[in-house]
């Protein structure tokens, strides 16, 4: 499989962390990107921009991928909320200096400073010579509209501490879940991990069975989960194709097991496990 690009540097971590788990969920299922663009209707070249850090996805996209490898989009779409907050809060900045360096510009210098009378006034009246104080210079007003702009820039300033602050928190909490993961005890990982299944495989009444699902022979296809599927891929795997792991998930890498014994043992290849094809697996 070809190593993965490195990601930009100048890329921001919450959008990097969203590549890296897209990145994983693609190579996990071994998929191309020709492939990952006929399931999810992005073309290949848009999925080597996304996973390449150089685009971010739109969220249908990582909606679609989530959903073909079988994946809680939840997680997934609260990073891309967070990077695509991030990314229009810095493209807000610049437009905002710009427009308030238009303002100052277009206002000139304040009209509200005036230059003193420089120079006495000498009065004649008869021999008796007065002279008049100068006026004093008045203060400089502010300029119109100036504020406003000010508080733009610092709520926006404001909103992007704000959104970098729930990136750290939310990366603290994947560490804190992925130590607490390791610690926990056995009966509470039971509790909250999806179900394990172990392959014993035995010729039971001249049939293979794995001992998971009594024997049935319930018609399956993709996206199905249960004892029957984690049946199937333990004899897919006696019958020397790998389903990958006995996980009691249909995803990609089943369906391809299944279509690949279908078409080695001449039957129609659909995907879908049925009466025949469960004969044919049992032997």
């Amino acid at each position: 499989m070809p190593r993965s690009k490195t990601l930009p540097a100048e890329l921001d971590p919450s959008a990097r962390q969203l590549v890296a788990r897209l990145r994983r969920l693609k190579d996990h299922s071994e998929l191309t990107m020709r492939q990952l663009a006929a399931k999810t209707g992005y073309s290949a070249k848009s999925w080597e921009r996304y996973l390449g850090g150089v685009s971010l996805p739109p969220r249908e996209a990582v909606e679609a991928l989530a959903r073909i490898t079988g994946t809680d989009p939840v997680p997934l779409l609260a990073l891309h909320e967070i990077a695509a907050d991030s990314r229009d809060g810095r493209r807000a900045r610049p437009a905002v200096q710009r427009q308030d360096e238009q303002h100052e510009c277009d206002q000139g210098p304040s009209a509200g400073s005036t230059a003193p009378h420089s120079g006495p006034t000498v009065a004649h009246s008869g021999p008796t010579v007065a002279q008049t104080a100068p006026t004093p210079p008045r203060a400089a007003e502010p300029t119109p509209g100036r504020f406003p702009h000010i508080a733009l820039t610092a709520g926006i300033a404001a909103l992007a501490v704000a959104l970098s602050a729930v990136l750290l928190l939310m990366l603290r909490l994947d560490d804190d879940a992925g130590q607490a993961a390791v610690t926990t005890s056995p009966r509470t990982t039971a509790a909250s991990s999806p179900p394990s299944y172990t392959c014993r495989i035995a010729r039971v009444d001249g049939r293979w069975s794995a001992g998971i699902n009594q024997g049935r022979d319930t018609e399956i296809g993709y996206g199905a989960t249960g004892a029957d599927v984690a049946e199937a891929q333990c004899l897919l795997r006696r019958a020397g194709i790998s389903p990958g792991g006995i996980d009691g998930m249909f995803g990609p890498l089943t369906l391809r097991a299944v279509k690949t014994f279908q078409d080695r043992a001449g039957l129609t290849v659909d995907g879908m496990l049925g009466p025949r094809s469960w004969k044919a697996l049992r032997g």
